[in-house]
C-alpha cells in the first residue's frame, strides 16, 4: 500500500514552517521554512517608514501566503512526495494574531488606502500597546458582574482580540468601519486556502472570550465598552465556530495549483500552536502539563472539571482536546530575555572565545553556566522582560535583576535568567495545583529544549518533576499535520480522532531530564525570595516599574 503525507504548518513568530509527515508512522520526511520578510514590525511600517510607538506589534499578512507558496513545494520536493498521496493539511498560529479584512476576504493593510495605517495591519500576540483597552475591557466585566471573567484568571489580557478590536475603534475608528470582519490570521489563512471562513474554537475560545455553551459575552456588555460595539459579534466577528479536528474545507483548483497540491486535498480547522502541540507530545489526558518553549511560553494541561484558577489564560471546554476542560497559562517572555541578553549585553570578549571555540555564544554561556552551583551567583531576576503573562496578567511589569557586584560575570547573568524562567514556571504550576488541577508530569517542546540543556535540566531542578521532550523538533507543526490527517479522516487514510493520531504520530525523545535533589532544596530557598519580589513588585506595594514606564511613554511623546 502507497504510503499517506500530511502537511503541517506552523506559523510562529519570526517565521514559518511546513513538515511532511508519514502518516501510518509520524515520521517526519522534510522541513522548510519560511523567514519573514517583513519579521516583526515593532518599529516603523515598511511601506511610509512612519515610527511605531511604543509596545506595538504589527506583521505583514503577505508574509503568511509566502510562506505557504515557499514551503509546501519545497518539502514535497524535498522528500520526493507525489501531491496525490497528500492527504491533509494542518496550520497553527500564535495568537491572538488578528487582522482586519474586507468584504471580500483580503487583508486591509493590502488596500493602498489603508497601506499606511497602522491599525490596517497585522497586530501580533505580543502588541501591547492595547493596554488601556484591556483595562476597559476588565474594570466593566468586574462592574457588571460578568461571570466570563473568572474563566480568564479574572483578567482579560491586552493580547486578546477584544482589547485590539477596541484599540481600532479608539484610535482609528475609520479602519474599523472600513473592516467588513475582524480574523485570528490562523482563520483568515483558512480562508485563503479553502474560500471559507471557519474561525477555530480554540483561538474565539482562549482569545475572544467565546464559550461554547454561553457563546461570546452579550451586546449589553459590549455596549458598555463602546455604544459602537453593541452589535460587533454579529457585525465583524461571527458566532459559527468550528471545533478542533474538524475538516474546514478543502484545496481548490487555483490554491492547489499554487501549492503544488491535488484539488480536494482536505484542510483541517486552524488551530494555536501551543495547544496544537499537546498531542504532538503524546499527552492525551489529564495532569501532564505540556510547555511550549520558545520565545515564551506557553502552558498547558488537561483537566475532568471547570475551575477557576486566579491568573491563568483560560480554561476552555474542548479546547485542546474534545472531552476535557484545557487550561492554559503563560510566560511572556524567555527565549527572548536570553537573546536580548546575547545580543546586547555580552562583552567583545566572549564573542571572541565563541568564534575561537566555534561555538554559539548561548553555547558558549550555557557550558560556562553550567559550572555553577545554585545560589553561587548571588544573582536574583525576575523574568518579567515583556511584562507578566501568569499569574499577574499585568503588561506594564518589567524585568529585575538584584545581586550584581562588580565581580559578576556574563555566565552567572545568564544562569540567573534562566532560573528567573524557571521560577515563573514553578509559580504557574503551583497556582494550578492550588487550585485544583492536579499536574504530575512535566513534557516540554518547542525550540529551546532541543538546544540548551541546562535550562531543561534547571526546570527540572526548580519543579521538582523529571521533564520529557516531544520527539519532533518540530511539534506544532507535526501537531497540525495530525490535525490535517483527522479532517482527511480514516477512509481517506488518516484518522477519526485525534488521539487516534496520536497514538501512531506523536513520539517522545529518549532524554528524561530527572531532578537532582541538593539544587532542588536550594532552588526552594531562592523560589521563595523570588516570591517576595514577585509579590513586592507585582500585587501593588511598589508600582515603580508602572511609574518608570509612564515617564518613559511621556518622554516619547514629548520627543515625538
Amino acid at each position: 500500500m502507497t504510503a499517506k503525507y500530511a502537511l503541517g504548518v506552523d506559523f510562529g513568530t519570526e517565521s514559518g514552517r511546513t513538515v511532511l509527515v508519514e502518516v501510518g508512522t509520524g515520521r517526519e520526511l522534510a522541513m522548510a521554512v519560511y523567514a519573514y520578510a517583513n519579521g516583526v514590525i515593532d518599529e516603523q511600517l515598511p511601506t511610509s517608514g512612519a515610527r511605531l510607538p511604543p509596545d506595538w506589534a504589527l506583521q505583514d499578512p503577505a508574509d503568511y501566503l509566502r510562506t505557504l507558496s515557499t514551503t509546501i513545494p519545497l518539502t514535497l520536493q524535498q522528500a520526493g512526495v507525489s501531491a496525490d498521496d497528500v492527504l491533509g493539511i494542518g496550520i497553527d498560529f500564535t495568537a491572538c494574531t488578528m487582522l482586519p479584512v474586507d468584504g471580500a476576504g483580503q487583508a486591509l493593510c493590502a488596500d493602498p488606502r489603508f497601506a499606511n495605517e497602522p491599525h490596517a495591519w497585522v497586530k501580533l500576540w505580543k502588541h501591547h500597546a492595547a493596554q488601556p483597552e484591556a483595562d476597559a475591557v476588565n474594570r466593566a466585566a468586574r462592574e457588571r458582574g460578568e461571570a466570563f471573567l473568572s474563566r480568564y484568571g479574572g483578567k482579560i489580557s491586552s493580547e486578546w482580540m477584544i482589547p485590539k478590536i477596541l484599540q481600532i475603534l479608539n484610535e482609528a475608528p475609520h479602519v474599523y468601519h472600513a473592516a467588513a470582519r475582524f480574523m485570528e490570521a490562523a482563520d483568515w489563512v483558512i480562508l485563503q486556502l479553502t474560500g471559507a471562513e471557519r474561525r477555530n474554537a480554540c483561538t474565539a475560545g482562549y482569545k475572544a472570550i467565546w464559550a461554547k455553551d454561553t457563546g461570546y459575552p452579550t451586546p449589553e456588555y459590549f455596549a458598555a465598552l463602546h455604544p459602537e460595539l453593541r452589535t460587533v459579534v454579529a457585525d465583524k466577528l461571527s458566532g459559527d465556530i468550528y471545533a478542533q479536528g474538524e475538516r474546514a474545507g478543502a484545496l481548490p483548483p487555483s490554491m492547489a495549483a499554487e501549492l503544488g497540491l491535488r484539488p480536494g486535498t482536505a484542510v483541517a480547522v486552524a488551530n494555536v500552536d501551543a495547544h496544537v502541540s499537546v498531542p504532538a507530545c503524546t499527552v492525551v489526558g489529564p495532569g501532564k502539563m505540556v510547555m511550549v518553549m520558545g520565545t515564551s511560553i506557553c502552558h498547558m494541561v488537561l483537566g475532568t472539571e471547570q475551575r477557576m484558577v486566579p491568573g491563568m489564560c483560560g480554561v476552555v471546554e474542548d479546547g485542546i482536546l474534545p472531552g476535557y476542560f484545557g487550561y492554559e497559562a503563560g510566560q511572556s517572555a524567555v527565549g527572548d530575555i536570553f537573546a536580548w541578553f546575547v545580543e546586547t549585553c555580552v562583552p567583545a570578549a566572549y564573542w571572541e572565545e565563541a568564534r575561537q571555540r566555534n561555538l554559539d555564544l548561548h553555547a558558549l554561556l550555557e557550558a560556562k553556566a553550567a559550572l555553577l552551583a545554585p545560589g553561587q551567583s548571588g544573582l536574583l531576576a525576575l523574568d518579567w522582560s515583556n511584562g507578566n503573562r501568569s499569574v499577574l496578567v499585568d503588561v506594564d511589569l518589567s524585568g529585575v535583576l538584584i545581586g550584581l557586584t562588580l565581580a559578576t560575570r556574563p555566565e552567572e547573568i545568564y544562569r540567573a535568567l534562566i532560573e528567573a524562567t524557571a521560577f515563573g514556571t514553578q509559580t504557574i504550576i503551583r497556582n494550578f495545583v492550588a487550585h485544583g488541577v492536579p499536574v504530575d508530569e512535566l513534557y516540554a517542546c518547542g525550540g529551546l529544549p532541543e538546544h540548551n540543556r541546562l535550562l531543561m535540566q534547571i526546570y527540572a531542578d526548580v519543579t521538582g518533576m523529571p521533564l520529557k521532550v516531544s520527539g519532533s523538533s518540530q511539534t506544532p507543526a507535526l501537531g497540525s499535520a495530525m490535525f490535517g490527517a483527522v479532517a482527511a479522516g480514516s477512509q481517506a487514510g488518516g484518522y477519526d480522532t485525534i488521539v487516534e493520531a496520536a497514538a501512531h504520530m506523536a513520539s517522545l525523545a529518549p532524554v528524561v531530564y530527572a531532578r537532582t535533589p541538593p539544587p532542588t532544596l536550594v532552588y526552594e530557598r531562592l523560589h521563595a525570595e523570588y516570591m517576595r519580589l514577585h509579590d513586592y513588585f507585582g500585587r501593588g506595594e511598589n508600582n515603580v516599574m508602572k511609574t518608570l514606564k509612564g515617564i518613559r511613554d511621556e518622554t516619547h511623546v514629548a520627543s515625538g
